[in-house]
């Protein structure tokens, strides 16, 4: 039988269930990571989709026949497969998510020793190939998994795991004026619910829930907190509540969306501002990796801290090994991920939201009031996303079009234009057939307006659908 395995991706492995992801490449895919690795110590995980039980399953038989020892956590966030991965001593981690993709779709995200991630360039290719020659064997020269139960464990680090998180963000120390810092938390029917469940007994916060309980019909609709209808949801909670600060969830938890006591929603290069600024306020002189879509403010923050930022390519995989090579303290992407070099160099979900909200209570100030000055000195477009027939080509032709009057050009990821008050950048997404367009100005919105239609009409032109969501 042939196998489309178009699921193998840049970072990780997503496609469709059962159509290009099924327990056969599931099975091979354990088969092949602990050979090719090799692992022969691996723990895993899976999110709260339907289809999560029996692609782990498939996945535990094909690593325990390769030989293997495996330790399933069951449901999880992808930062857990990380944590267990950095701390106890695993040669590997994979985590069955489809993260906030449709109920149909799944995937998995792996990691080496030391969570250091497995992607195009450090090993997927290498799997993939292996995958597909397991696939088109009539009989795996393999020995069927008989006698191997005793290669698997059932374990959990969850209780350590919130408690680390706890100490390093310093959250559980701070209540300002004897008053509780009021949070409205959305896990999305994914596995965030699982762990805020733990920080409502941990924090002195009032905590206000909603959907979280992990359903992988997800009743709620996808868990994507960027999509239009979950904003407004979500905006409407916080306000209605009174709270501080709202934060939401994917269905894997590694990323965190922030809104702040009025139900804006934050556009996540504000949010690394926020956190570079905490993070060099412990590590003075640190370096700060962002990626190249919108950085201006977080330049602007990072330098006036006595930091140095440095820009990476876009994507978990270029991020983690940029912050390696560098030694960074902190690295930030527009799409809400966020890395930390105590956490080995991993992103995280939940360090984000403790972070701020530990620096909200020690300082009292309103998170609008932490970013509306930034917000005005630098607008950004938000990323607009759209599906195109010729994302190259196109991209191309607008490169042509401004690049005579550019100050700056470069090409780290996509199309970086810098003029004298704007800049934008334009890219092809690593995980999506969508190209994707970022633009900001120097403390001009009606500048930013306008660019922003400009440059959507040529983009228009040739668009066939569109999408609101940021993803990596």
């Amino acid at each position: 039988m042939q196998y489309d395995l178009s699921c193998f991706k840049a970072y990780d492995i997503r496609g469709r269930v059962p159509d290009t992801l099924d327990a056969p490449v599931a099975h091979a895919l354990g088969l092949a990571f602990a050979q090719t690795l090799p692992a022969r110590n691996v723990v895993i995980g899976r999110d709260a989709r339907l289809s999560s039980p029996s692609l782990s399953c498939a996945l535990a038989k094909g690593l325990l026949t390769a030989g293997a020892r495996v330790t399933d956590i069951g449901l999880c966030g992808t930062e857990e497969i990380y944590y267990a991965a950095a701390k106890h001593g695993f040669d590997g981690g994979i985590m069955t998510t489809g993260s906030h993709n449709p109920a149909d779709e799944n995937g998995f995200k792996l990691v080496r020793a030391g969570a250091v991630p497995v992607s195009a360039d450090s090993g997927l290719g290498k799997l993939k190939t292996a995958v597909s020659a397991l696939l088109a064997a009539q009989e795996p020269d393999y020995p069927p998994p008989t006698t191997i139960a005793h290669r698997m464990d059932n374990t959990s680090w969850r209780s350590e795991y919130v408690h680390w998180l706890v100490e390093y963000s310093g959250a559980a120390l701070c209540m300002p004026h004897g008053k509780a810092l009021k949070i409205v938390a959305d896990a999305g029917n994914g596995c965030a619910g699982l762990m805020l469940a733990e920080f409502a007994a941990a924090l002195p916060f009032d905590f206000v829930f909603r959907q979280m309980e992990p359903d992988g019909r997800f009743p709620n609709g996808v868990p994507n907190p960027l999509l239009p209808e979950k904003r407004d949801g979500m905006a409407k909670a916080v306000r209605e509540a009174g709270a501080d600060m709202g934060i939401a969830f994917d269905g894997d938890f590694d990323r965190c969306f922030l809104y702040d006591g009025d139900g804006n929603f934050i556009e996540g290069c504000y949010c690394i501002g926020i956190l570079a600024q905490e993070l060099l306020r412990q590590y003075p002189g640190g370096k700060i990796v962002h990626d190249p879509r919108v950085y201006w403010n977080t330049q602007e923050i990072v330098l006036a801290a006595g930091g140095k930022p440095v820009m990476g390519k876009t994507g978990h995989a270029f991020i983690k090994e940029k912050m390696r090579a560098e030694n960074a303290i902190y690295g930030g992407e527009l799409s809400a991920h966020h890395y930390f070099r105590d956490f080995a160099f991993c992103d995280s979900g939940m360090l984000p939201w403790l972070l701020i909200a530990a620096l909200l209570s020690r300082t009292g100030e309103p998170l609008s009031g932490l970013v509306a000055k930034r917000i005005a000195a630098w607008p950004c477009s938000g990323e607009i996303n759209r599906r195109v027939a010729d994302a190259k080509g196109l991209m191309h032709k607008i490169r042509k079009r401004y690049a005579d009057a550019a100050l700056h050009e470069d090409h780290l990821d996509g199309v970086n234009l810098e003029f004298a008050d704007w800049r934008f950048n334009l890219r092809i997404s690593n995980t999506e057939p969508i190209l994707r367009l970022n633009v900001e100005t120097r403390a001009d919105r009606a500048l930013l307006e306008d660019k922003t239609a400009e440059l959507l009409r040529h983009i228009d032109a040739e668009a066939t659908t569109e999408s609101t969501a940021t993803t990596a």
